[in-house]
């Protein structure tokens, strides 16, 4: 059994792109600088996957 959906696979995904370009920003609209860590670019994706109503476990703490 998958972990995460089809959905949350694919805004993962998206953001790992966007981070091996350079191109990831994190923070509210990208205000925060760029992400240089693959744990946050993850997190980024699974936070973004969540939003959109993607089967995505919830936030460990």
């Amino acid at each position: 059994m998958a972990k995460y959906s089809k959905k949350a696979q694919e805004k993962v995904e998206d953001v790992m792109h966007e981070f091996k370009e350079g191109k990831l920003k994190s923070g509210k609209e990208g205000k925060g600088g760029q992400v240089k860590n693959r744990k946050q670019a993850i997190a980024i994706g699974l936070s973004e996957a969540r939003k959109k109503g993607a089967k995505v476990p919830k936030k460990q703490e």
